[in-house]
């Protein structure tokens, strides 16, 4: 597998992260609950975290293996709740992971890139 590919696919996991955290700075959860478009801006991220999360447990069985600490199946989950189950999404839980989750995620994965920096000798900037 191409090592690359790899360091894409945290980087789409970051930036998803990065962006839905973004996307509520400086709101509450009374605003977020009454904010359809800060809601469906928000949603969208999870969907692409548990897209890239699948792609590295698929094709790199053995990394997400060895970075225990990384929710890989959690992350996998939850876009399968949100891609299928779409009319009964809880903005109480997407509040609840953009708020705790995704910040705890972004720390999680600022220690893997610099694994995977020092694997293919490319710089993964956090």
């Amino acid at each position: 597998m191409n090592e690359n590919r790899l360091a894409d696919y945290l980087d789409h996991i970051r930036q998803a992260a990065t962006d839905a955290c973004s996307f509520v700075e400086g709101v509450d959860k009374k605003g977020f609950v009454g904010d359809k478009r800060t809601q469906q801006s928000v949603i969208m991220s999870p969907i692409i975290i548990g897209e890239a999360a699948t792609k590295v447990m698929d094709g790199y069985a053995e990394f997400a293996l060895a970075h225990p600490a990384v929710p890989w199946r959690g992350m996998r989950g939850m876009r399968n709740r949100i891609a299928h189950g779409y009319f009964d999404i809880n903005v109480d839980v997407v509040w609840d992971t953009v708020q705790t989750a995704l910040p705890e995620l972004l720390m999680q994965l600022s220690i893997v890139r610099r694994v995977i920096g020092g694997q293919d000798g490319r710089a993964v900037p956090d």
